[in-house]
């Protein structure tokens, strides 16, 4: 079974990178996650960019905040699709992580969701996978439809109970 790289700079990432293990987990999809610093430890992390199809590997998620180097050096050694997670930081609120990771050159591309957009990086990944697995687009299909779900569900009881009501109990 194909596999999901999820890979961060930092421990303090965890928490953002644990939704998108949520979706895969979620969605059957098997992956591994670990914590590597392009910066702090470059033998560790080229060992793993380079070991990354040997372990099955077809997509990785990369997360990384401020200078945010992780995703694009992975995709430059990496030669299957890689999706770029900005972290939110405190000294420019992610938006220095996001230009880092979305301004790659020309023949070395990070798919990018939001900052901290963890959730939409799994699905994304998921959907990548998807295109050969006819299964898991049947799974992607019904977590789609229980997406939609909560939200009729949401709609009907504002209706049900008016703004005010559901505003206290939000």
């Amino acid at each position: 079974m194909a596999k999901v790289g999820i890979v961060m700079g930092s421990d303090s990432d965890m928490p953002i990178m644990a939704k998108a293990a949520d979706v895969l987990k979620e969605l059957g999809i098997d992956f591994d996650m670990t914590i590597i610093s392009a910066h702090r430890e470059p033998e560790e992390f080229f060992a793993y960019a380079k070991g990354a199809e040997e372990k099955g590997y077809k997509v990785i998620i990369a997360g990384a905040g401020k200078a945010a180097h992780l995703p694009g050096m992975c995709a430059a050694i990496f030669p299957m699709p890689v999706i770029g997670i900005p972290m939110k930081t405190s000294d420019l609120g992610g938006v220095d992580s996001l230009y880092s990771i979305v301004q790659m050159p020309t023949g070395i591309p990070v798919a990018t969701v939001a900052i901290n957009g963890a959730a939409n990086a799994g699905i994304l990944a998921a959907k990548m996978l998807a295109t050969s697995d006819p299964e898991l687009l049947e799974r992607l299909k019904a977590y789609s439809e229980k997406l939609k779900n909560q939200v009729v569900a949401k709609a009907d009881k504002l209706e049900e109970i008016g703004y005010e009501e559901y505003l206290k109990q939000m």
